[in-house]
């Protein structure tokens, strides 16, 4: 397969399928649709490269044999599941279900040339997480704020534009192959916050819906949609959407029956309530367990899941009060519930307390919860990261989130039943916009399927694949610009953990004080004096007390709390010296000149590796590092300047400030 010429192969270029498509394969797995993927999948690679595949037969020449398991074998798998050996030099891949053979393909590919070589003793591949889905925030009808994609910086919406389901499905079906390659398996197709045509999706425009489906089907792509909690109102006239009331759940039930009527495969809803001013169970003095068993009773009896998000605070607040703190609010609605919630109700959670920053700790709520199930939520579209204007490879930050250990035993990943991510992905012909962000949808998608993997190791996979037969210089370049653009973007931004200081509205660029006077709860607290919020529970707002022992203790003192996170938990004065030996103030002003040095030097070393990318993507990412660079140096004057101003304390240094 190839792709189309109106938009970018990414991970999944012809070139990458050379070593199967060499070959001859075997295919013995009888009929199925994702088996028919499979078939369909090695015969373009065999046509492409001289290869054969065949069904049925024997296993002589066969260079790789994909297979399901007979009865009573395979139990280890699961339906996800597969196994690879290499015997004899032939590679076999061995599942127990149609998805484990299309995880186990897509392997192979990974595995380029490796997977054809020596001899390998039987592997066990299986996701450690069940559900690995991607929540679109893309509008419908174009929002007169926040336009056709919420948050969207990678174009038009894949699935709708000007008020309809977009015609012609088969961009579609290429992201579904993109995602299935990476290990994605759900989507929920429109905006959390959904607004009068995003509702009618639910009934007389669920037509739209299943043709969405159909075409994310062949590659295991599970579709869900995010629902009003007020559909029953809006959608079905009834005067009341309270949780609790009989003529409300039979509204569900029949709505919900005849979804599945139209798509059988459908994985749930999507949910935001009571949040930002969405409606919710609040109105009808329930809770919010009500409101996500109302949902999962009406899921239930067709297999399906409703996802409840977390992300509930008040935007409302009087900056004026300091015991008000936007951080605890997830916790304090939602750990009182623990174990009320239905078993196919999953409680969707941001990785951190606040909303996505650059640097935030984990939220406390992850392993909180022991009898709710959890989906841990992470943002690929880089709202507060650069906007996919700026080089920003997000798997280092998800992986360190991932691997924290609430308990001081057991990872966060391992906790979660699910991982899922705000994509990033629109109809640019990049997919992503900024080329290089196709490493953080990648970087997700195999992070959800083992979230303890070494993110450098899926970062070599996606250039391996990205850039098939990718040279030394070429793989150490693209290394040395997305290794440190996590940190580099925290360095010339927010620094210490104290977050935002964007534009207030577009979140895009600087504005130390832009929501300092604000609703929303997003303060730094800057004084002459110091700077940070005093969440401790001595003489804050208790916040660090929400955390199990081992890091309640540790966040709550300055001397023990992490420098990267001290201006989360604790208001210090400039002069505070940090656990590197230098003082707040210093640190500030460091940083933020560094961070412009490393972009400076990452658009240089990109611009040495022209002879080695595609002239079109070499093209659009060096335009992007100009915008970069503009942005990165108006955050490290305006920041330093505004703390100049605000302390007093020269830079040490002696660089210019203004």
């Amino acid at each position: 397969m190839t792709d189309s010429g109106d938009f970018d192969a990414a991970w999944l270029p012809p070139a990458a399928f050379r070593a199967v498509g060499s070959r001859r394969s075997l295919v013995r797995a009888g009929e199925g649709p994702l088996t028919e993927t499979v078939y369909a999948e090695l015969a373009g690679a065999c046509e492409r490269f001289g290869g054969r595949v065949v069904r049925g037969g024997d296993d002589q020449d066969a260079g790789l044999i994909l297979e399901l398991a007979g009865d009573g074998l395979g139990g280890d798998l699961g339906d996800e599941g597969f196994a690879l050996t290499r015997r004899g030099g032939t590679t076999t891949i061995t599942a127990s279900g149609e998805r484990g053979l299309l995880y186990g393909l897509f392997h192979v590919v990974r595995l380029g040339e490796g997977a054809f070589a020596g001899e390998r003793a039987r592997e066990v591949h299986r996701p450690a997480l069940a559900t690995r889905m991607l929540d679109h925030w893309d509008n419908v009808a174009v929002h007169p704020v926040m336009g056709q994609v919420e948050r969207g910086y990678a174009g038009g919406s894949l699935f709708w534009a000007d008020g309809r389901a977009r015609g012609g499905l088969d961009r579609v079906r290429a992201y579904g192959r993109l995602l299935a390659a990476c290990g994605i398996n759900a989507v929920a197709v429109n905006n959390v916050n959904v607004h009068e045509t995003e509702a009618r999706l639910l009934t007389d425009r669920i037509g739209d819906v299943a043709a969405i489906a159909d075409a994310l089907r062949p590659y295991g792509i599970r579709t869900h949609l995010s629902v009003t909690f007020t559909a029953p109102m809006v959608l079905g006239g009834l005067p009341t959407a309270d949780p609790l009331d009989e003529t409300v759940r039979a509204w569900w039930a029949e709505a919900t029956r005849r979804v599945y009527e139209a798509i059988g495969d459908f994985g749930g809803y999507v949910v935001k309530a009571d949040s930002e001013g969405r409606p919710g169970p609040f109105a009808y003095g329930r809770t919010h367990a009500d409101g996500a068993n109302l949902l999962a009773g009406a899921l239930e009896p067709h297999g399906g899941t409703v996802h409840w998000r977390a992300f509930v605070y008040d935007h409302r607040q009087d900056w004026r009060d300091r015991t008000t703190d936007r951080a605890r609010a997830a916790y304090d609605h939602f750990n009182p519930l623990d174990g009320e919630f239905a078993p196919n109700a999953v409680l969707q959670v941001k990785h951190g307390p606040m909303d996505f920053q650059v640097r935030e700790p984990v939220s406390p709520l992850i392993g909180a919860m022991p009898r709710t199930r959890l989906a841990v939520e992470v943002q690929a579209t880089q709202e507060y990261t650069g906007q996919q204007r700026h080089v920003c490879w997000l798997g280092p930050m998800w992986s360190e989130a991932l691997r924290f250990r609430p308990d001081g035993e057991v990872g966060a990943g391992r906790l979660a039943d699910g991982l899922v991510a705000v994509s990033n992905a629109g109809d640019d012909p990049f997919w992503t916009g900024h080329p290089l962000a196709q490493a953080n949808l990648y970087t997700f998608g195999r992070l959800a399927w083992d979230p303890a993997a070494d993110p450098r190791a899926v970062l070599d996979e996606w250039i391996a694949l990205t850039h098939p037969g990718a040279g030394e210089r070429l793989a150490a370049g693209l290394h040395t610009v997305l290794d440190g653009s996590w940190s580099t973007y925290e360095k010339y931004t927010a620094p210490l953990g104290v977050g935002f200081m964007v534009q207030p509205g577009h979140h895009y660029g600087p504005s130390v004080d832009g929501y300092e006077y604000s609703p929303w709860g997003t303060y730094h607290f800057a004084d002459r004096d110091g700077i940070g919020v005093d969440r401790s529970v001595a003489t804050g707002t208790g916040y660090a007390g929400q955390y199990a022992k081992p890091w309640a203790e540790v966040y709550e003192s300055p001397d023990t709390c992490p420098d990267e996170l001290l201006l989360f938990f604790h208001h210090v004065p400039y002069g505070h010296v940090l656990k590197s030996g230098t003082t707040v103030i210093q640190h500030i002003y460091d940083t933020h000149f560094e961070g412009v040095e490393e972009a400076e030097e990452a658009r240089r070393v990109w611009a040495g590796l022209a002879d080695l990318v595609e002239p079109a993507r070499h093209a659009r990412v060096a335009e992007r590092f100009e915008e970069q660079l503009r942005c990165a140096r108006e955050w490290r004057d305006q920041v330093n300047s505004y703390f100049l101003r605000k302390s007093g304390v020269p830079d040490e240094r002696g660089r210019t400030i203004h």
